[in-house]
């Protein structure tokens, strides 16, 4: 399996570490990318959200860029035992930031989401500022932002992640969004693989090598390539198969 500086920080950087007393974690499907031989000036995915597995502590969906500086940045699409308590959501919602995790979990405004909406989240590097800028869109809709001093990002992928409850016999679905079809049985429906959608990542320089970095975890994709010569980087579509955990 190729090195990768994005799976190596999550492994070490898991969600939420400082703030918390978990004593399980855990981590499941991936699609993971890097290191690149350049550095990531930006990215950005569509999360189609799934159900949420029920209410336990804690099932996070991210996707995340871990960076020469030790940090990573991170999205965050989180099933809480209590999502009201932590961002006002409602049982089968969840809840969703901006989110950097340095010597502590740094985020943006958190707000909830419902399965089958859209979760789109960009980073993008600052040349003004040197920091990543990250904007959070629930369909379409900006909803939270945060911007980190964190270094280059080296790698991108993403996590499903649990923590404590939500390690013990849980279920994480294939982030399949359900759509019903016009017929005369209303109950008829189809499902879509539609997990991570129209993802790209731009690279500060080309690296041909970048492909070859690519390890699948209980995942499937359409063709990562690009068209510019190893710059700009670009996957329709991501799959997350459904995962089970016994931790």
């Amino acid at each position: 399996m190729p090195s990768s500086t994005f799976t190596a920080s999550a492994a070490l950087l898991s969600l939420l570490a400082t703030a918390t007393a978990q004593s399980t974690v855990g981590f499941g499907p991936a699609f993971s990318l890097g290191p690149t031989q350049s550095w990531i000036r930006e990215a950005n995915t569509t999360l189609v959200l799934p159900k949420t597995p029920g209410l336990k502590d804690r099932l996070a969906l991210w996707p995340g860029m871990g960076t020469s500086g030790g940090d990573l940045i991170q999205a965050l699409a989180v099933s809480f035992s209590d999502p009201n308590a932590n961002c006002g959501a409602s049982e089968g919602q969840w809840c969703t930031w901006a989110s950097t995790l340095q010597d502590e979990q740094l985020g943006g405004t958190e707000v909830p989401a419902n399965a089958g909406d859209k979760l789109t989240m960009h980073y993008v590097y600052n040349d003004s500022t040197g920091e990543y800028d990250q904007t959070v869109y629930i369909n379409g809709e900006s909803v939270s932002t945060l911007s980190t001093s964190s270094g280059q990002a080296q790698g991108w992928g993403t996590a499903v992640e649990c923590q404590d409850d939500a390690c013990e016999s849980t279920t994480v679905a294939a982030h399949r969004m359900s759509l019903p079809i016009k017929t005369d049985n209303p109950i008829f429906e189809i499902n879509l693989d539609a997990e991570y959608l129209d993802t790209t990542i731009i690279l500060n320089a080309e690296d041909n090598t970048f492909k070859d970095t690519l390890v699948l975890t209980e995942a499937d994709s359409t063709e990562f390539s690009s068209s510019d010569g190893g710059k700009t980087w670009t996957v329709e579509t991501i799959n997350i198969h459904e995962h089970t955990y016994n931790v």
